[in-house]
């Protein structure tokens, strides 16, 4: 028996993937039984994570903003254990500079960094040694976050730097 939260994630991975689907398509998709489909559906657009858009014959779902959020952070969940952990050499470098209107959003990028195993330097720079810049450069272009986030592949850190690093992520 499935529960509530699985269907959710599975309408979101889904979501995830397109741009707008319709609910129709959407209920097919998932196997279950409808009624607890339908209810997953009502939930997450409670919880405004999908938004519903009437067109035609038929009705879309499609992501909000904190739900392209909450899919990134699904991904994470899925992609943490396949991540190759050995060192390649380079560091991750993500600067955030967010302003305190955008809290939320800066709270929901500070939570995604720590979940992917970044460490926070200085206020908003964090740096990782893991493999997650392709996830973080399309967080970056789902939120629209030009020039709010930078990231940054690097061998080349100061000597001081890279002890204090080496002892941090014990590589």
């Amino acid at each position: 028996m499935s529960s509530k939260k699985d269907y959710s994630n599975k309408i979101l991975r889904i979501l995830g993937q397109k741009t707008a689907i319709s609910l129709p398509e959407l209920k097919e998709k998932i196997s279950g039984e409808k009624y607890a489909v339908t209810r997953s559906i009502k939930g997450l657009k409670d919880a405004g994570l999908i938004e519903q858009i009437p067109s035609g014959q038929s009705e879309y779902a499609r992501l909000t903003k904190e739900g392209k959020k909450k899919v990134h952070s699904l991904k994470l969940d899925s992609e943490t254990t396949l991540v190759n952990t050995s060192w390649d050499g380079f560091w991750r470098i993500i600067l955030l500079d967010l302003p305190e209107e955008r809290k939320s959003e800066r709270e929901s990028l500070r939570y995604l960094l720590k979940k992917a195993g970044f460490v926070c330097l200085k206020n908003s720079a964090w740096i990782s040694p893991f493999p997650f810049e392709h996830l973080f450069t399309n967080i970056k272009r789902d939120l629209g976050l030009t020039t709010e986030m930078m990231i940054i592949v690097t061998e080349h850190i100061d000597e001081e730097s890279r002890k204090s690093l080496f002892e941090t992520f014990g590589n």
